[in-house]
C-alpha cells in the first residue's frame, strides 16, 4: 500500500493540487455558512454540534465505500482523545474567529498556522531553525500586526485573538496528526475527531439549542457537508502530492474569502489586509 501510494504522488501531482482546491474551496464554503448562520442566531455551540455530527453518517459511508468499518478501528483511543480535545478548542477558537471577523481577515490570520509550527518545531521537536525560517516567521507576524493594527480598532482584537489562537491550535494538533498517521488512515483520524467532538459539544446544547426556521437547519446541514467533504478532499490530496507542493493551493481560500464576503456581506478587505496579507502567505510559502 505505501509504495503504490508514493506512486501515486509521483504520477499524479495535478489531480493531488486539484483535489486540495477542492477541499479549500469547500472549507471556504462551510466558513461563509458559519457566518451566515451565526448571524441568523444558531448559537456557535450548535453550530459546532452540528458541523461534527453530519460528519459522522458522512464518514461511516466513505468506510464502507472503501473496504469495511474495520478502517475505523483503533488501538489508540488516548492519542485519539488528546487530539479531539485539541481540535474541539481549535474549532472554538476557529469558528468564533470566522463569526467576529470579516471573512477575509479570519483566513488571512489562519494563515499563521505555519509560523505557529515553526517556533512549536524548534519547542517541542528541539528542530534547529535556520535563518530563512526565523526571517519568514518575523515577516508573517509583521503582516498581522499591519492587518489589526493595534490601538487602531480597524477590526476587533477579540476577532484576532481568537483568529490568532486557533491558528496556533492548527499546528499544535498538526503534529498530533503527524504523530497518529504513523499507525492511523486518514478516514480513522478524521472520524474519531467527528465522535469524540461531536459528545464535547452535547453538554453546551440544553442551554443554546433552539427551534430554528427550515432555512436554518439547511444552513447547519450545508454546514457538516461542506467542512466534511472539504476535509476529505483535503486529505484524500496528501495521497497524490507531497506538502509541500500541495500546500500552496490552500492560500486560494482568501480569494472564495473576498468573495463571499462581497457577495453575502458586501463587504472588501481594507487595505491593510492588501498589504498584510501577501507578508504573512509569502512566509508560509517559504516556510513550506
Amino acid at each position: 500500500m505505501a509504495a503504490g501510494m508514493t506512486a501515486s504522488a509521483t504520477d499524479r501531482p495535478l489531480l493531488a493540487l486539484v483535489l486540495r482546491l477542492g477541499g479549500i474551496a469547500g472549507i471556504a464554503t462551510m466558513a461563509a455558512l458559519i457566518k451566515i448562520a451565526s448571524d441568523r442566531g444558531v448559537h456557535i455551540a450548535e453550530i459546532i454540534f452540528w458541523r461534527q455530527g453530519i460528519a459522522i453518517p458522512m464518514l461511516l459511508g466513505w468506510a464502507l465505500a472503501r473496504g469495511g468499518l474495520a478502517s475505523l478501528g483503533t488501538k489508540r483511543p488516548r492519542a485519539h482523545l488528546m487530539r479531539s480535545v485539541y481540535g474541539f478548542v481549535g474549532m472554538v477558537l476557529n469558528f468564533g474567529a470566522v463569526i467576529l471577523l470579516p471573512l477575509a481577515e479570519a483566513t488571512t490570520f489562519s494563515f499563521t498556522a505555519p509560523l505557529w509550527a515553526v517556533i512549536l518545531s524548534m519547542v517541542i521537536l528541539h528542530e534547529k531553525v535556520g535563518l530563512w525560517r526565523w526571517s519568514s516567521v518575523v515577516a508573517g507576524f509583521a503582516g498581522v500586526l499591519i492587518i489589526a493594527q493595534p490601538g487602531g480598532h480597524a477590526i476587533p482584537l477579540g476577532g484576532a485573538a481568537a483568529a490568532l489562537g486557533g491558528a496556533f491550535m492548527v499546528a499544535l494538533i498538526s503534529l498530533q496528526i503527524r504523530d497518529l498517521g504513523r499507525t492511523e488512515k486518514p478516514v480513522t483520524i478524521v472520524f474519531w475527531f467527528a465522535a469524540i467532538s461531536t459528545l464535547l459539544a452535547l453538554p453546551a446544547l440544553p442551554f443554546t439549542m433552539r427551534v430554528h426556521a427550515i432555512g436554518d437547519y439547511a444552513l447547519l446541514a450545508g454546514i457538516g457537508v461542506a467542512g466534511t467533504v472539504g476535509q476529505l478532499l483535503i486529505t484524500a490530496a496528501l495521497r497524490y502530492g507531497q506538502v509541500s507542493s500541495v500546500i500552496v493551493m490552500d492560500y486560494s481560500a482568501l480569494v472564495w474569502a473576498t468573495l463571499y464576503g462581497w457577495l453575502f456581506f458586501a463587504v472588501l478587505p481594507p487595505a491593510a489586509t492588501w498589504i498584510g496579507a501577501p507578508l504573512i502567505i509569502a512566509a508560509g510559502v517559504i516556510i513550506a
